[in-house]
């Protein structure tokens, strides 16, 4: 028989990851997959109004007076109509990783993270539920922007299957990725140190205004090694077909990356590193 001081003592991480969990539950997930959305939801205004009014000025400022005053960066494409799906992923980069990467540390932070922990739910259903909510929040805001665009320049998809597919995979693996760094995160500081000091310059980069032919040799070859580069490039194939994205390319480093990160959480919950920050 424990003595007292053995039952008293906290669960560890450790002890936490090697709990008994039920079967999947798909009500435990809906749950908590609606919670985070009815956050979304409540203030909906204040988080699409930031990014239609700065795509907008993007349109205004990039598209018109600067694109209307450069040479095609493809013969036949006008540049605002390039920017369009460099400004989306650019968007789902940073929404999926900021609403991802937030959406778990508040629970640390105010300690409810205990509550996930030891209900009676498996870590499969946390991470599809907190993940899955912040990439439906940047599917949504995709396709805001997206439809922002149609009223600045003239948009066409060729291939909107491949486009939505795209969307959804890059929006879960950069909230996937954002839910790795809500865990890491110890601070307020610590959860923008990665997007601003990783994300960011990979994301301009990775040709989002502008193709990488375009860039000087030296440059280039660095550009071909950036991942970010391979995703922008596949979904402005799945708009405009253009010969030089290799979609097949895109997506395989969209899958490689997808897989990292879900071995990346599988070894988090299965060692409860900082799970209780």
């Amino acid at each position: 028989m424990a003595d007292a001081s053995t039952a008293a003592r906290p669960a560890t991480p450790e002890a936490h990851a090697r709990r008994h969990v039920p079967a999947f539950s798909t009500h435990s997930v809906w749950a908590m997959y609606r919670f985070q959305m009815v956050r979304f939801f409540r203030t909906i205004g204040e988080s699409l109004a930031t990014p239609v009014i700065t795509t907008a000025l993007y349109f205004v400022v990039f598209g018109s007076a600067i694109g209307g005053r450069m040479q095609p960066v493809v013969e036949g494409l006008q540049y605002g109509s390039f920017l369009v799906p460099g400004l989306i992923m650019l968007s789902i980069f940073t929404n999926s990783i900021f609403n991802a990467s937030f959406g778990i540390y508040f629970p640390k932070f105010t300690g409810t993270i205990y509550e996930l922990l030891s209900a009676p739910i498996s870590y499969l259903e946390i991470v599809i539920a907190f993940v899955g909510a912040a990439a439906t929040k940047s599917v949504i805001l995709g396709l805001v922007i997206l439809a922002t665009a149609y009223l600045f320049v003239p948009v066409q998809i060729l291939h909107p299957v491949e486009m939505l597919l795209f969307l959804f995979l890059v929006s879960f693996s950069f909230s996937l990725f954002g839910f790795i760094i809500g865990i890491w995160a110890q601070s307020f500081e610590q959860l923008n140190f990665i997007p601003m000091l990783i994300v960011t310059p990979l994301t301009f980069l990775g040709g989002a205004f502008y193709t990488v032919d375009m860039l000087p040799e030296a440059w280039r070859g660095v550009a071909m090694l950036n991942p970010v580069m391979h995703l922008i490039s596949g979904f402005r194939w799945a708009f405009f077909g253009l010969e030089g994205d290799n979609v097949a390319v895109s997506l395989g480093v969209t899958a490689v990356f997808l897989l990292a990160l879900l071995g990346i959480v599988a070894w988090i919950f299965k060692t409860g590193y900082r799970l209780k920050n």
